[in-house]
């Protein structure tokens, strides 16, 4: 689908859906929503082509009640700092889930949970969001939490928001400790590898001095003298004696 194709009240009724997201918008927008983004260039060839159907999904969606289908131009003065936190690398960049408030140096940005890496026609994308950004237990949407969750949402909405931001610091510690853990970790299984290799090649090494390349280069010189005496042998053979056909007899 693309706008030659729309009539002008479709083309207006399409463009009138289309949400596009700014870092001054974003709070009001995705308050209460599940969202699925295109982090986009207006000069990306791979949006160009996205455009269509990303539009008609944008349509598709406008006015839902917990759902959320925009873009973000990554070009635009509002939305640049928007594209740089959220870690935008390539376009486009398709990103769903729940829109996160982090406080970080007394800024508050918007974290989108995963990226989208499936099929990017209408039919794909709209499956894909009808299976993936229905409600969810949030605190605008306590009835859909179980009874322990609503109990925590409810005790962490009558916390003092000192309280709770010192609890969400504590967990982000946890966080980040346990992903240094995991760095450590795979540094360790770096070394592991990196020493494996060397010992390998060194004992590779050791095999190859010890023999193993001159006895190749012998087998090779044989093979070839042994070609050679083939050949010598066939040239100086006496060549069969011919019996005399019957019209020369």
């Amino acid at each position: 689908m693309s706008y030659r194709a729309l009539s002008p009240l479709a083309l207006v009724l399409q463009l009138a859906a289309a949400v596009e997201l700014t870092k001054a918008s974003w709070d009001e927008m995705t308050a209460g929503k599940r969202v699925f983004i295109k982090f986009f260039a207006p000069w990306c060839g791979h949006c160009k082509r996205l455009k269509p159907a990303w539009d008609q999904l944008m349509e598709a969606y406008a006015g839902h009640e917990s759902i959320l289908v925009a873009e973000v131009d990554c070009t635009s003065a509002g939305a640049k700092k928007l594209c740089d936190e959220e870690g935008v690398e390539g376009f486009p960049t398709l990103r769903f889930g729940d829109p996160l408030a982090l406080e970080v140096t007394g800024q508050w940005w918007p974290m989108v949970s995963q990226d989208y890496n499936g099929f990017r026609d209408f039919e794909a994308l709209d499956s894909f969001t009808k299976a993936n950004l229905g409600p969810s237990c949030s605190p605008e949407r306590m009835d859909l939490c179980d009874e322990l969750t609503r109990k925590r949402i409810e005790e962490w909405m009558e916390m003092p928001m000192s309280e709770l931001k010192y609890k969400i610091r504590k967990k982000e510690e946890e966080v980040t400790a346990a992903e240094k853990d995991l760095k450590g970790f795979v540094k360790q299984l770096e070394k592991k590898y990196d020493d494996a290799v060397q010992a390998q090649e060194a004992k590779q090494k050791a095999i190859k001095e010890g023999g193993l390349s001159m006895m190749k280069a012998v087998q090779a010189h044989n093979r070839r003298l042994q070609r050679a005496a083939n050949g010598a042998a066939q040239s100086t053979a006496k060549p069969a004696k011919r019996t005399p056909s019957r019209s020369e007899l």
